[in-house]
């Protein structure tokens, strides 16, 4: 998405966000199959109240609530909040998170085009901090449908899963979670390995991660979004995650950080927001380079296991910065 975006355009808008849903399906379908309904409920109640928070904001703004949801910008917002959630996580907290991004990252700053956070992560970031015990919780093993509907919809909006008596057994903490647990305690690497790596990644979450990145190349190939941001955030985390593997005494698998957590949905359709992203070609390869080098520093240094929100949104903390650095570059080459 980080193409130019012409918000005056609400076809091409819509086209674009509408791309961009299509691109998601196979890490949707992927993350649906291996951990069940909850992660449709979770879609649809983010969906449902970005849509409702989109339409009141415009309506306080004196503006058709119907043309700024038929741009689908509130539904990718929403969606990609929902595919950051734990799978069964309480009802409110999609809510919360969407109101969050809608009417604090999105309408506070005059709408789409004019935000300067990547709304979906700072609203999947605020519920992040104000509510962790809640996010932290994630199912262990893949349940896939074994989950009823019902019994989805129980969990979400009552908590628990009745017919199923083990299931405090099932949930905890993610692969990135658990590899960086024991990597502060000095396990070996073998044992991480053993621990949290699946056929070629992080367990469980590869398969996720494989999807989004076919879907992301769809991107690419669609000419959705450039190639700078993705190569830039990738090659700069591998580049990072190799030179702390050669110089550091701290064990850290490679494959769990590239093919885990929310590592290629952020590459390809989070840190390619056209808006909260850099401008220029040049511009956007140092954005991506420093949302790479910050997702690794952030889950080898920092409190939380997965960092892509906070990545993101300090990496657009630097965009101006980025902007006239690329502006200066462009001035002294002409000289």
């Amino acid at each position: 998405m980080d193409t130019a975006l012409n918000i005056h355009n609400p076809s091409s808008v819509a086209r674009t966000m509408q791309l961009v849903l299509f691109a998601l399906i196979p890490g949707t379908l992927v993350y649906c199959y291996l951990f069940g309904w909850g992660v449709l409920i979770n879609i649809a109640l983010a969906v449902f109240s970005a849509a409702l928070f989109e339409a009141l904001s415009q309506h306080l703004r004196k503006r058709s609530p119907a043309t700024a949801l038929a741009d689908y910008s509130a539904v990718v917002t929403a969606v990609l909040i929902a595919l950051c959630l734990p799978p069964l996580i309480p009802w409110w907290i999609p809510v919360l998170a969407s109101g969050f991004a809608m009417l604090l990252a999105k309408h506070c700053f005059g709408g789409i085009g004019n935000n300067l956070f990547n709304p979906a992560m700072v609203g999947y970031a605020m519920v992040l901090i104000s509510f962790p015990t809640e996010l932290s919780v994630w199912l262990q093993q893949p349940t896939g449908l074994s989950i009823s509907f019902i019994e989805s919809l129980h969990a979400v909006f009552h908590g628990g899963v009745p017919a199923i008596p083990q299931w405090d057994a099932l949930t905890g903490a993610t692969a990135l979670d658990q590899h960086r647990t024991m990597a502060l305690e000095k396990a070996s690497l073998s044992a991480i390995n053993q621990q949290t790596v699946g056929f070629f990644g992080a367990s469980y979450s590869e398969w996720t991660n494989l999807a989004y990145l076919a879907g992301g190349l769809w991107l690419l190939h669609k000419k959705t979004i450039n190639w700078h941001i993705p190569v830039s955030v990738l090659v700069t985390l591998l580049a990072a995650l190799l030179f702390h593997k050669l110089f550091s005494s701290q064990p850290l698998s490679v494959p769990v950080n590239l093919f885990g957590g929310a590592t290629m949905l952020c590459a390809f359709f989070i840190s390619t927001d056209p808006v909260s992203a850099a401008a220029s070609a040049r511009g956007r390869l140092i954005y991506g380079a420093v949302t790479g080098l910050l997702i690794y520093i952030i889950r080898v240094y920092g409190a939380y296991p997965d960092s892509v929100a906070f990545a993101v949104l300090l990496a657009n903390c630097a965009v101006p910065t980025i902007d006239r650095l690329d502006i200066w570059l462009n001035r002294s080459t002409d000289a």
